[in-house]
């Protein structure tokens, strides 16, 4: 499913950062996995790479058996709108969107116009938010507006969803809640999914951790039962 062998990542200004040093992984098909490290180990810029949201420096990322480095940026862009979801800690909805104009964008912009309002509104009932269709994301709560980023994760029926620090803005009772639903997806719906966090109650929902440090993977953590 997930794949990466010899991932680096440089970032070039006054002083070249060297964010990634030749990561190597891989994520099967169905597994939630969490990434953690302290503040600038390289944890989003591994989730950005291995997405194809940034460009790798060197090495390679395969994705589903495809290799990034093969495809041209309006490929990838593709791949992103059929093949994943994505979820951000503050949120990224349009406010002067409805929550379920929010959550059909996605499908409109991938040209699946079709029954894309129906389809929004089923995500929108699986997050419980049947009663938020129209609502924008200024008469949301937070936890709300995270829920509406679900939903408009999920509206494409992904094979991925991606997700950093999806609870880093939440009170710790909401963010029980958001963690219920993401493994509610992956256990029920089977979608591979894979966060960045830097709280362990959030690791712990997990199957597997990665731990990293000033760019690589100190330990890979699975965890029994």
């Amino acid at each position: 499913m997930i794949r990466s062998k010899k991932l680096h990542k440089y970032y070039e200004g006054e002083v070249r950062v060297h964010a990634l040093r030749g990561v190597d992984l891989s994520i099967d098909k169905g597994e939630m996995v969490a990434i953690m490290g302290p503040s600038g180990c390289g944890k989003t810029t591994l989730l950005n790479c291995l997405s194809g949201l940034d460009d790798i420096s060197k090495g390679k990322v395969w994705l589903n058996g495809k290799d990034l480095n093969s495809l041209t940026d309006n490929q990838k862009t593709e791949m992103r709108a059929l093949n994943m979801g994505f979820v951000f800690q503050f949120y990224n909805l349009l406010p002067v969107l409805t929550a379920v104009e929010n959550v059909e964008l996605p499908l409109l912009l991938a040209g699946k116009s079709k029954k894309a309002r129906e389809k929004a509104e089923k995500a929108l009932d699986l997050v419980g938010l049947d009663h938020r269709y129209d609502h924008r994301p200024s008469a949301l709560s937070g936890g709300e507006r995270q829920r509406v980023t679900i939903a408009r994760a999920v509206v494409n029926e992904p094979d991925i969803i991606w997700a950093d620090e999806p609870t880093g803005d939440l009170d710790t009772k909401t963010s029980d809640k958001i963690m219920d639903i993401l493994c509610k997806l992956n256990g029920k719906n089977g979608h591979t999914m894979v966060l960045v966090t830097h709280e362990d109650r959030v690791a712990d929902r997990a199957e597997r951790v990665l731990h990293m440090e000033s760019g690589v993977i100190k330990r890979d953590q699975v965890k029994e039962g």
